[in-house]
């Protein structure tokens, strides 16, 4: 199966925002390489919250062009066979957290975001990774910096997106 086939079942399996998820289908649809980079109409692409429940805390990235608290995430690549193994590649690698696991169900949630020209959007597919117990993160290249904050805390250092995305993936837990 192709990581389109994959995301088109991903898509069609996921039960919440349904209007956003209709966009989604549509946009894959009409754009076949949809889930790529070079497609300029916008693109998916796969992200995932680092959370540690014992200690009711989430891993932001200090993203390094955006200067903004986010989730690990970013562009698919041709080795990806999965929208899950995507997004927890992408928080491996941005982490560098071994042994991070998904949290089973799928998607928490969908975010589509405006970016500048010439793609406009990012049609995000968020997912959540449980971090191992004694997990030590690594800064990557793609941070300015890579921090612990508590449940509590998020909210006044990341945007609207990513307190929804905390609070979808403690809801699901």
């Amino acid at each position: 199966m192709s990581l389109y086939d994959d995301a088109v079942l991903v898509l069609k399996g996921y039960e919440g925002q349904p209007d956003l998820r209709d966009t989604y289908q549509a946009h894959l649809a009409a754009h076949p390489d949809g889930i790529w980079r070079s497609c300029d109409a916008g693109h998916l692409t796969a992200s995932a919250l680092v959370i540690d429940p014992e200690h009711k805390r989430v891993l932001l990235t200090l993203h390094k062009k955006l200067r903004m608290w986010l989730q690990m995430g970013g562009h698919c690549e041709p080795g990806d066979i999965s929208m899950a193994g995507a997004a927890l590649r992408e928080a491996t690698e941005e982490s560098g957290i071994a042994g991070l696991t998904l949290l089973p169900g799928g998607p928490v949630r969908l975010d589509r975001h405006p970016i500048p020209a010439p793609c406009h959007w990012h049609l995000d597919v968020q997912y959540a990774v449980l971090a191992p117990r004694g997990a030590e993160q690594a800064i990557s290249d793609e941070s300015l910096d890579l921090r612990w904050f508590g449940y509590d805390e998020v909210a006044d250092v990341a945007d609207e997106s990513v307190v929804r995305l905390l609070e979808a993936t403690r809801a699901r837990l």
